[in-house]
């Protein structure tokens, strides 16, 4: 390899920061001599655990060990007993300076800007200055007169204490917004194709990720569903939303199970469900976003092992070559949890020129679902004694949109998964002149199943509008309804309940074989196909045999 090729190769790296580095050795040398930690250095520890914050990066920020941070949470209530119990001038200084509104505006400015984050999207002092007064006017309005005497000028100086309370060290920070850039681009691909050459790998080899949000319960603007979301109390289900990472290889014979994050763990509708037999890999937490370390267990305990197989089906070397955007959520040090793994980052700004998911695969996914969510409405509610739409709707669920998001996924063809390297490896794809966008005739197939529904005012438009809103930036009232959203189902998670865990029985068993037997002899009955008909119900039969071997194995349980 030309020392040259070396340097390309090594620029597509993201190394640790020198100055991080430095940093965190002399604050290694000055934890040694540390003998106390100060009341308002345990406050800020505190508030970075309200924040979400991890023991090891507040640790990392402070130079304090994790056991020490995880010392002082455990001590948390005699840390702000203490706190309340200074000299009232003290008292008074900090609650001039830390109001209940600061605070929360705060903490929903922090919301915001992991989510520019996490959408890649850099963002200047001058932006996040913008936010915070935009919040905090929002809240203060929401707060009532009580707060109106209150000033806030988000200055430089509450800027750095922000960065400070708030652990915020990894802000990507911008002058200003760059535009995606053609020029870097021709570059990468040049680069990226030396990368192959050179580790003779093949397209089955190379493999892309990307996250994207989902409002998985989202309908157009003009239904009155979308209209009754924003004028009634407490129904505000549009806002619920999780995180989905999609990918697979550059031959699109191989697409990665889904994983999904979402705020709650064991949200009502699975209570009884095993997670590790949905069709999405489940992962949780508050702010639902793939996390460094949500992504590197991704990694490490699915990823990984998937490929092993793969590759062992497939007879080829397992090495994998996976191409990830640079989101603050991808850990730079990948490489070293597998050997076999070489991870190389797109460079920052180009997802919309050549991140393959981003060219098609992630778009016709949300059309899929979104057509399949329309017709299990129009099905649920067309004709007599079925549900009205506005109980359908009511009721579909969390469970039902992971089946969905399963079903839609297994619905993006192989072709489209080649297809979307184009920009990116166009020798890997097959048909290259033949590839083609298949949302446009998802849209009308969507639009029509609308106007069925009797969404007569829906338009094409409206449609475009909902598939485009899900990499919308949050608005302020998005922050906070997210946040109600959130407090509302730790609420519900303190509520301790039973589970009844779902069990397949030998009776309902027994009874699904009455039914699906009942449908098959239609089909053999009222077909004149009989070779179509016979085909079917061999197939059928043979799916069954899964079932019908538990059914003999509970029923030998139930005579012993």
């Amino acid at each position: 390899m030309s020392r040259e090729a070396s340097a390309n190769i090594m620029s597509q790296k993201r190394p640790a920061s020198d100055s991080g580095v430095t940093s965190s050795m002399s604050l290694a040398n000055i934890k040694k001599t540390r003998k106390t930690i100060s009341l308002s250095t345990k406050l800020d520890i505190l508030r970075c655990f309200d924040a979400g914050k991890r023991a090891v990066d507040i640790g990392i920020a402070l130079g304090l060990t994790p056991t020490t941070v995880r010392t002082i949470r455990r001590n948390a209530d005699k840390i702000r007993a203490s706190a309340q119990s200074v000299i009232p001038l003290s008292a008074t200084t900090i609650s001039q300076s830390r109001s209940s509104l600061l605070e929360n505006m705060e903490h929903l400015l922090s919301v915001w800007i992991e989510d520019q984050n996490q959408r890649n999207v850099p963002v200047s002092l001058l932006m996040i200055q913008a936010k915070a007064k935009s919040l905090y006017d929002n809240l203060k309005r929401h707060q009532g007169e009580g707060s109106q005497a209150e000033t806030f000028t988000a200055s430089q100086g509450w800027f750095d204490g922000f960065k400070r309370r708030y652990n915020l060290h990894n802000i990507k920070m911008s002058s200003e917004v760059a535009g995606a850039d053609t020029a870097a681009a021709k570059k990468f691909t040049d680069c990226l194709k030396k990368i192959i050459e050179e580790g003779g790998y093949s397209p089955k080899q190379v493999f892309n990720v990307d996250e994207t949000g989902l409002y998985w319960k989202r309908m157009p603007e003009r239904t009155y569903i979308s209209r009754e979301e924003k004028t009634v109390p407490g129904f505000q289900a549009a806002k619920d939303r999780l995180t989905l990472l999609l990918g697979g290889n550059a031959a699109g014979d191989m697409k990665m199970k889904p994983l999904a994050v979402y705020q709650s763990e064991t949200p009502r509708a699975l209570k009884g469900y095993s997670k590790e037999c949905l069709p999405v890999i489940w992962r949780s937490n508050k702010k639902a976003w793939v996390t460094g370390a949500v992504f590197s267990e991704w990694l490490t305990l699915y990823a990984v092992p998937a490929w092993k197989e793969y590759c062992a089906k497939e007879n080829l070397d397992f090495k994998i070559l996976l191409l990830i955007d640079n989101a603050p959520a991808h850990p730079f040090n990948l490489d070293d949890l597998c050997k076999n793994v070489k991870v190389v980052f797109l460079p920052a700004n180009l997802t919309s020129l050549i991140q393959p998911m981003d060219q098609g695969a992630i778009a016709a996914f949300k059309a899929y679902y979104l057509r399949l969510t329309l017709l299990q409405l129009f099905r649920g509610t067309d004709g007599e004694g079925k549900p009205t739409i506005r109980q359908f709707w009511h009721d579909y669920n969390i469970l039902k949109c992971i089946n969905n998001i399963g079903e839609s996924w297994a619905e993006v063809t192989q072709t489209c998964m080649n297809g979307v390297w184009g920009k990116l490896w166009p020798e890997c794809v097959s048909d290259i002149k033949g590839f083609k966008d298949v949302v446009p005739d998802i849209k009308k197939d969507i639009l029509g199943l609308a106007k069925k529904v009797g969404f007569d005012e829906v338009e094409e438009a409206d449609i475009t509008q909902l598939l485009q809103s899900h990499k919308e930036e949050l608005t302020n009232e998005d922050l906070m309804q997210l946040e109600v959203l959130r407090a509302m189902e730790e609420e519900g998670l303190e509520v301790k309940e039973e589970s009844t865990h779902q069990n397949l029985t030998a009776k309902r068993l027994s009874e699904a074989f009455r039914m699906i037997e009942a449908g098959l002899q239609i089909l053999r009955d009222d077909d004149p196909d009989r070779e179509r008909s016979s085909k079917v119900i061999r197939g059928v039969s043979h799916l069954m045999t899964c079932y019908k071997e538990i059914y003999q194995e509970k029923r030998k349980q139930n005579t012993l």
